[in-house]
């Protein structure tokens, strides 16, 4: 099983799209990037964890789902980093490979040291964009496959089998 374990706030800063969005409502940006995540999910089949920072803001952890992708607000005085580092260790398994979607240098050499891999915040927008196309190419080609749903005929003969399915007799 794949595990991808995504640092929410350090991605919407990498990204051009989702810093734009995050200019405008950091909420915007925080549910554009979910959305993002559940394609990948979707598509590679992986779990997908995001992780956002609450370190400032007042309360408990909250963890839900959206669009089947996990998402967690740490705890006051949590950062991602350490929630990421507690999910590594915790998940870490022989059968589980880990990644770790960050550009924080110092959290990914922290979560190699656990045996989770890194992504970096280019290199899982260079995945996205690849899957995204995977995804727009998969749709095309069921739709140019898929057969047309009515046989093309003339009015008239139309109108006949119409009759005919109303179970009214025709006399010509």
């Amino acid at each position: 099983m794949n595990i991808l374990l995504v640092d929410g706030y350090n991605i919407i800063g990498a990204w051009e799209e989702l810093r734009r969005l995050k200019e405008q409502r950091l909420i915007d940006a925080r549910d554009r990037l979910v959305e993002m995540m559940a394609e990948y999910k979707a598509y590679s089949g992986w779990r997908v964890i995001v992780i956002f920072d609450a370190y400032l803001v007042p309360g408990i952890e909250t963890k839900n789902v959206q669009h089947d992708v996990e998402v967690i607000y740490t705890r006051a005085r949590e950062t991602a980093d350490e929630r990421i580092e507690k999910l590594t260790a915790s998940l870490i398994s022989k059968r589980v490979r880990i990644y770790v979607a960050t550009s924080d240098m110092t959290e990914q050499n922290v979560v190699f040291g656990h045996g989770a891999l890194r992504k970096s915040a280019r290199e899982l927008e260079i995945e996205m964009q690849s899957t995204q196309s995977k995804i727009t190419q998969t749709v095309r080609d069921i739709q140019v496959q898929k057969p047309s749903s009515k046989i093309q005929l003339r009015d008239d003969i139309a109108a006949k089998f119409e009759l005919w399915r109303r179970g009214n007799k025709m006399n010509d």
